[in-house]
């Protein structure tokens, strides 16, 4: 499983950092950022089973950033654009 954080993460060095103790604290995920997303994008891996989201959460925080989860969007496919314009 992968779960996706927006952050206010806004320098490499920091992102490290982070990414380190995540590794250190959650020997089961694997963690990385894309700070060019503009979300400043951290992703977290498990390597076995769900990721405590609340968690991560809480554990960016201690270092003084934030970081929210990022909801699932899916793509809105063509015949459901025309089924509601035929609604209309």
């Amino acid at each position: 499983m992968i779960e996706v954080f927006r952050t206010n993460v806004n320098d490499q060095m920091n992102a490290a950092m982070i990414v380190s103790r995540i590794h250190q604290n959650f020997v089961l995920y694997e963690a990385n950022f894309d700070l060019q997303d503009c979300d400043r994008i951290l992703r977290v891996k498990s390597l076995f089973g769900e990721i405590n989201s609340h968690d991560i959460v809480n554990f960016v925080h201690t270092f003084g950033f934030h970081a929210e989860v990022l909801p699932d969007q899916f793509p809105i496919e063509d015949t459901e654009i025309e089924t509601t314009h035929s609604l209309l």
